[in-house]
């Protein structure tokens, strides 16, 4: 698993039945394999998760599913981040907990700010593709069943923003107040609220959690850097000609500009990892003689011949021929005397 990725909650099945919708259609419909749920654990990139949303949304024909969803959600229900955050005093500790710990879960970021004004919680989407309304409307209804389980009250938020409200009335109904439209998507809490007791506070049940959830996000810090992946997809997609930052940033699920910025914090740029994927491939080519340096050259995802001398020659200081003469005059065994 990787960070980029979503995952489904273990009990999706049970939220489906709930919703009154078989996962079949609602999958078929998606592009994605019918049994899928049947896994012990499903992650899915940002595409393909707001497919199953929008499927979803299709099925149940709920203008307002993210509404439904929110006010359907019980403690089983839960992912282990989120159900662990039951485990809090407050709102104000299981949302720092959860944004610790959100990133299990999928690539979304939480902002969380506590002031005089209260508690406001900021959740940032992947950057591309665009998230479903109704599901940006459903991270704010989130936050409002978690308020009310763990205190048992009808906690109504201060304040809802998101760039673009859905228009369903459902989602007013079950928030106590309209969504607005602002930069962000942000859901606010009274200083009052935000503090109110959680009945569901344990303690020692979190002590149990935490130690699961630390090694589980180690160990998604441990996955393989971006400039390997970079590396890995690039082996793929140069032979067919995709070998731009626009095709493997794709293949990654990320966006360009989230490619770049990951590349830059390791150090590197993808510019730097494709010249230096090139050459190593260029190198394994260029030592076997049945492949012509014109095939090489296409296999390294160049258009022209020239286009692949004059990098060689610029990464190598020799040309593609001569690197070869060499490398078989260092294979040839040497005779003495």
């Amino acid at each position: 698993m990787t960070a980029d990725l979503f995952t489904f909650p273990s009990a999706t099945g049970a939220i489906l039945a709930d919703l009154g919708v078989a996962p079949g259609p609602v999958l078929r419909t998606a592009g994605l394999p019918e049994d899928l749920f049947r896994n012990a654990q499903v992650t899915l990139t940002a595409a393909q998760f707001y497919r199953v949303f929008t499927a979803l949304e299709e099925a149940t024909g709920d203008p307002a599913l993210g509404a439904t969803m929110a006010r359907l959600m019980t403690a089983e229900t839960f992912q282990t981040p989120l159900f662990a955050a039951l485990c809090s005093p407050d709102l104000t500790h299981a949302a720092a907990r959860i944004a610790t710990y959100k990133r299990l879960a999928g690539p979304q970021k939480l902002t969380v700010t506590t002031g005089g004004d209260g508690l406001s919680v900021t959740t940032e989407m992947p950057p591309a593709p665009e998230p479903p309304a109704g599901l940006v409307a459903y991270e704010l209804a989130f936050w409002v069943a978690l308020a009310r389980l763990g205190t048992r009250a009808r906690v109504v938020p201060a304040r809802a923003t998101m760039p673009a409200p859905p228009a369903a009335d459902g989602y007013r109904a079950y928030l106590g107040i309209p969504i607005e439209p602002g930069p962000s998507v942000t859901v606010t809490f009274t200083a009052h609220d935000a503090r109110l007791p959680f009945l569901t506070v344990n303690a020692a049940m979190w002590q149990v959690f935490e130690a699961d959830l630390r090694r589980r996000l180690a160990d998604l810090d441990r996955v393989e850097s971006t400039a390997d992946r970079v590396r890995a997809a690039l082996l793929e997609l140069l032979p067919a000609g995709q070998g731009t930052a626009a095709h493997v940033a794709r293949r990654l699920a990320l966006s360009s500009r989230t490619l770049q910025r990951r590349l830059a914090r390791e150090g590197t740029t993808f510019q730097a990892v494709l010249e230096r994927t090139r050459l190593r491939l260029a190198r394994h080519y260029l030592s076997r003689p049945e492949i012509t340096v014109g095939e090489i050259a296409f296999l390294l995802g160049y258009d022209e011949p020239s286009s692949f001398y004059r990098a060689f020659h610029q990464w190598s200081g020799t040309t593609p021929q001569q690197a070869r003469h060499l490398n078989g005059e260092a294979g040839r065994p040497t005779r003495s005397g």
